[in-house]
């Protein structure tokens, strides 16, 4: 388990006195475009191998009660988000703080193309002052997401639909890791990974499980 704060340091012997709200992020499921297209903002959808990844998310959360359901504004959040809220007759709510990085003029092109970008590899090694063409920086991006969590944050669990280097975003924020960090660690298509909220900070309880 991993023990972190964005504001200070927590004692292991402290934890139990930290227990928090449950907040689950999870990315998308798999699409088309994975791995191959720095898809953005774009329209995709989850396509069959993501509908099974989604579908073992949404039995993984079968006995978590949960006090409700929020989403990207993606489609593929979305698709991914209404599977898991179906059989539980949730309406999935639409959050904006949850949305993707716009990427500006990158959005659309492929992760071979941009590879010969010396701006997209700054990008990459230098998250905290590195900006997008035209698009969003990642310190904006987690800022929105955090406020986004911490309002919704609860007595009973909540889910929270999102995409991968938002949660990077938002796990870096609250193990004080800084933005340049932000590519050690995965979060795969349709994981889960889970917070303890509370005035304060949170503890990362875990990080990028995958269900089967």
């Amino acid at each position: 388990m991993l023990l972190a704060s964005s504001s200070f340091y927590v004692d292991p012997s402290d934890v139990c006195a930290l227990s928090g709200a449950t907040i689950l992020l999870a990315r998308h499921a798999s699409h088309d475009e994975v791995g191959k297209v720095l898809s953005g903002r774009s329209a995709i959808p989850i396509n069959p191998a993501g509908r099974a990844e989604a579908m073992r998310l949404a039995r993984r959360l079968v006995d978590v009660p949960l006090a409700a359901i929020y989403s990207s504004p993606r489609r593929r959040a979305q698709d991914t988000a209404a599977i898991v809220a179906e059989p539980r007759g949730v309406t999935v709510e639409t959050a904006d703080g949850l949305d993707e990085i716009d990427f500006g003029e990158w959005q659309g092109r492929s992760f071979d193309d941009l590879d010969g970008d010396p701006d997209w590899a700054r990008w990459n090694m230098a998250r905290a002052s590195a900006a997008t063409p035209g698009g969003e920086t990642m310190h904006a991006a987690t800022k929105r997401a955090v406020r986004h969590i911490e309002a919704v944050a609860g007595a009973a669990p909540v889910l929270c639909v999102s995409h991968c280097d938002i949660i990077r975003g938002v796990v870096a924020h609250y193990l004080g890791l800084d933005a340049d960090r932000l590519l050690a660690f995965d979060v795969d298509p349709a994981s889960l990974t889970e917070l303890a909220v509370y005035s304060g900070g949170a503890r990362v309880v875990s990080l990028n499980e995958r269900p089967r």
